[in-house]
């Protein structure tokens, strides 16, 4: 592929998705629609030599790309497709020999299709080569028209097709390949005859046949492959087979997947064999999940680390946090950013935690809150425990060195230590540390009143004095 370049046409609005919001940057399947694109291209052709065509909201579009290095031409008036390539003719022409183009809106093309369309390309010594697709329903697409002998001869679009071509089931994918010199010797050619008064690349083939030119067009790929997005519905349906293809991907690679329908799991998500989803999970961004771990129903895991065997218990939120092999949350436990269990360690229902680390066999079982909190081994925190870390001005931290018990119902006012094998009892707020090997008590002494109920009865029963 050294000798070719790549175009994506993403300047478009996309009007039919009534949005404010450029159609590419939309998303489906975890990733904006032109990121899709993108990574499709850089698997075909070095950063260097893939040019992303921006118009609306450029900048927005310019920024999710720049990560990946690309080239950017911008498209200040969107006057169509042929518009783009013209626009662009200074950095296109001298990239390379050959030059490919696509939509940014067809995330679910494959780079095998794109090489294998520009292999054929480049060995057929066409000037242009259209990928088209055989459809049981053309529906609103153009029709690859071809002469007696089965030859390319025009791409006529659907509303200008008569009743006979209407009848062709081939299409024009708009995906291209040309011969770079040959596209530039024609391209300004194009007209803009047509109601939208634009200029359509779809012109560019027939004009390339007209100078003598060889044009191909040649069936490849699905035509799954060749969808795009231009409403609500069709944005749905995208993210929903993006989303069976990574399941597919997951199950195929030895992991259990549980209705795959109703979870939705990014595409850079990794996990390890012999794990279990169960139905309606949300696996996000960049999490990793090991082998042999389970997720229960109706948890979301974000940015986020599972160790071998760790198990989330249904009904879990998990963001930007690591639990340990063996580990287990839940059920209804949420980590918060920056929350790290270690080892065997357990969280149980309804705790929650934030920038606290749970060492080894250490567990929150119950009714907790545990923030900016480094917990060590076999520490127990009983229900109810709470750190309160925030003084109005600042976060302060808690330690709690191994071997600990916290009382049930007990309040640890950072900043605060509790030291090695040290006990809390329930229901004490705690403002000193506690040493190692102590027991630390803050609570008001019990009194009990002897026959005060009675008393108390018997003084509401007598008749009110005048």
């Amino acid at each position: 592929m050294s000798d070719f370049a790549i175009a994506i046409l993403a300047a478009g609005l996309g009007t039919r998705l009534k949005s404010n919001i450029a159609k590419v940057l939309h998303r489906a399947g975890g990733r904006t629609l032109i990121e899709h694109a993108v990574r499709t291209a850089l698997e075909v052709a070095p950063a260097e030599r893939v040019f992303v065509v921006i118009g609306h909201q450029a900048e927005a579009v310019r920024q999710v790309l720049e990560p990946f290095g690309v080239r950017f031409i911008c498209q200040r008036d969107q006057l169509g497709t042929g518009h783009a390539i013209q626009v662009g003719r200074e950095q296109l022409q001298g990239a390379a020999e050959h030059l490919l183009v696509f939509y940014g809106d067809t995330p679910l093309l494959r780079a095998s299709t794109l090489r294998q369309l520009a292999e054929h390309h480049a060995q057929s010594g066409a000037a242009a080569t259209i990928l088209s697709v055989v459809l049981d329903d053309p529906a609103r697409y153009g029709r690859i028209v071809r002469d007696s002998g089965g030859h390319f001869a025009d791409i006529v679009e659907h509303k200008a097709c008569t009743p006979e071509q209407l009848a062709i089931r081939e299409i024009n994918s708009g995906i291209y390949c040309f011969r770079t010199a040959a596209l530039f010797a024609h391209i300004d050619r194009i007209g803009n005859h047509n109601k939208a008064g634009e200029y359509y690349l779809t012109d560019v083939p027939a004009l390339l046949l007209r100078a003598g030119e060889k044009v191909e067009a040649t069936p490849m790929g699905g035509p799954e492959e060749m969808l795009g997005v231009n409403d609500r519905v069709e944005l749905a349906e995208m993210d929903g087979r993006l989303r069976d293809r990574k399941a597919r991907e997951l199950m195929l690679c030895g992991v259990t997947i549980h209705r795959p329908e109703t979870c939705v799991i990014d595409p850079d998500v990794e996990i390890g064999r012999d794990t279990v989803v169960g139905p309606c999970v949300a696996v996000y961004g960049g999490t990793r999940i090991a082998e042999n771990c389970v997720v229960r129903p109706f948890s979301t895991i974000a940015d986020s680390v599972l160790e071998e065997g760790a198990v989330v218990n249904e009904c879990c939120w998990v963001d930007r946090s690591r639990i340990g092999a063996g580990a287990s949350i839940g059920p209804f436990a949420r980590l918060r950013e920056g929350s790290e269990l270690g080892p065997q360690a357990r969280i149980g229902n309804f705790v929650e935690t934030k920038k606290t680390r749970l060492g080894r066999k250490s567990k929150a079982q119950h009714l907790a809150y545990l923030g900016d909190a480094t917990i060590g081994e076999n520490v127990n925190i009983g229900a109810g425990t709470i750190t309160c870390n925030y003084d109005g001005e600042k976060k302060n931290p808690t330690f709690i060195e191994d071997g600990v018990f916290v009382g049930t119902n007990s309040s640890l006012v950072a900043p605060l230590r509790l030291g090695r094998n040290a006990y809390v009892a329930a229901g004490s707020v705690i403002t000193e540390d506690v040493p190692e090997d102590s027991l630390g008590v803050a609570r008001g002494r019990q009194v009990n009143k002897e026959g005060w109920v009675r008393k108390r009865r018997a003084a509401r029963s007598e008749p009110r004095k005048e």
